[in-house]
C-alpha cells in the first residue's frame, strides 16, 4: 500500500495541474519563505571542486551557535535541510509513545510513525509528561501559536525524569526568538533551527539540530561525513554572522505581514494569525478562494485536515502585491 501524500507548499507543478489556464507567471504564496532573499555572494570555483573540510564544517556550527544564542557550539549539528533531521531523529530512540502537539506540520507525526513509534497529535500540552517523546513546534505552523520558555522548561523536566525527550521545531522563530529554547536548553531537549526560510535560501538545504551530548553525536553518526555541501557552508555563514541584514529584513517583513493582513481581513471570518513570514486565513469560503486565486495563477497553501483554511506567504514586488489586491478586492 503506498503512502499517502503529505500536501507541501511551493509545488506549483500541482498548480498548473489544477489551473492549466491560469496565466504565467505564478505567484507562488504558499511557503513560509522569505521572498527577499539574503543576497548570495560570489563563490570561488574552489568550494564547487573540493569537499568541504571539517573545519568548513565547524565555521558554519560555530555561526549558528552564536546566531541562536547556543552556549556551545559542540552542540550544533549542521545537516542538509530541517526535514533530514525530522527523519533522523526517531531512528535515535527505541519504540516510543510520542505526542505530536497539533496541528501543525504534518511531517513530525509521519516520520515517528514511520520509524514503527506509536504516535498521537494532541490539542494541548496537558498530560504530555505521561509521553516518551513530545513534539511541539514554536511558533507552530501554519497558525503562529507561541508557547511560553517556562511551559516549555517545566514540561522538559517533567519528561527528563523519565527518560523522556522534548523535540522543539523552531523553524520560524528568527524573526521572534524572545521564547527560543536554545539559550537554556534542557538536558533531554532538541531543537531544530530552519536556515533557507529567515534568509529566503531554501534551496541551500541548510538545517541544524540544538541537542546535548549524547544525542547530538548520535545525530552527527546518522549524517555522516560532508552532511552540508561546501558552497552552503560559505553561504550559511556569512548571512547567520550578518545581523544587520537580519534585523533590517525583520522590520521589512513584519511591515509586509501588516500590508498582507490589511488585504486579506475582508475576507476573512476570524482574526488572522501566523508569523511574519505567512498569515493563516480562515472562512466558509476559503474553498472559493483558492479556486479564484488559482485561476489568476496565485498559489496558496491548503490543508488536508480543515478545507476553511489557507495560508498566505509574503508577495516579493509591487506587481505581485498589486495582482493579489486585485483578485481579493473582486472576490471580497
Amino acid at each position: 500500500m503506498s503512502e499517502a501524500r503529505i500536501w507541501h507548499g511551493g509545488d506549483l507543478g500541482e498548480a498548473r495541474r489544477l489551473f492549466p489556464q491560469a496565466p504565467e507567471p505564478w505567484i507562488d504564496l504558499s511557503t513560509g519563505i522569505n521572498p527577499i532573499a539574503y543576497p548570495v555572494p560570489a563563490l570561488p570555483a574552489s568550494l564547487f571542486a573540493r569537499l568541504p573540510s571539517p573545519a568548513d564544517h565547524r565555521n558554519l556550527e560555530e555561526a549558528a551557535a552564536e546566531a541562536y544564542g547556543a552556549k556551545d557550539a559542540a552542540m550544533v549539528v549542521a545537516a542538509p535541510g530541517t526535514q533530514v533531521l525530522i527523519s533522523l531523529l526517531p531512528h535515535l530512540r527505541p519504540r516510543s509513545r510520542v505526542a505530536v502537539l497539533g496541528p501543525t506540520y504534518a511531517e513530525h507525526a509521519h516520520s515517528w510513525g514511520k520509524a514503527g513509534h506509536d504516535v498521537a497529535e494532541v490539542p494541548s500540552l496537558d498530560g504530555l509528561d505521561r509521553a516518551d517523546v513530545v513534539v511541539v513546534v514554536n511558533p507552530n505552523n501554519p497558525d503562529g501559536r507561541l508557547l511560553k520558555r517556562e511551559a516549555l522548561l517545566h514540561l522538559a523536566g517533567n519528561l527528563r525524569l523519565h527518560g523522556g525527550w522534548l523535540v522543539v521545531d523552531e523553524a520560524f522563530a528568527d524573526f521572534d526568538s524572545g521564547e527560543s529554547l536554545v539559550p537554556v536548553l534542557p538536558s533531554n531537549a532538541i531543537v531544530l533551527r530552519s536556515f533557507g526560510k529567515t534568509y529566503g535560501l531554501a534551496g541551500l538545504r541548510i538545517g541544524f539540530a540544538l541537542a546535548p551530548e549524547p544525542i547530538s553525536t548520535s545525530l552527527r553518526s546518522a549524517l555522516g561525513p560532508w552532511a552540508v555541501s561546501g558552497p552552503a557552508i560559505e553561504v550559511g555563514r556569512k548571512a547567520l554572522r550578518d545581523q544587520g541584514w537580519l534585523d533590517a529584513a525583520r522590520v521589512a517583513r513584519t511591515d509586509d505581514a501588516c500590508r498582507l493582513d490589511a488585504l486579506l481581513r475582508p475576507v476573512a471570518d476570524a482574526p488572522l494569525r501566523g508569523t511574519i513570514l505567512y498569515r493563516l486565513l480562515e472562512g466558509s469560503r476559503a474553498d472559493e478562494l483558492f479556486q479564484a486565486l488559482g485561476e489568476q495563477g496565485i498559489w496558496v497553501r491548503r490543508f488536508q485536515y480543515n478545507s476553511g483554511q489557507l495560508r498566505f506567504g509574503l508577495p516579493c514586488g509591487e506587481a505581485e502585491w498589486q495582482r493579489l489586491k486585485t483578485v481579493l478586492g473582486r472576490f471580497s
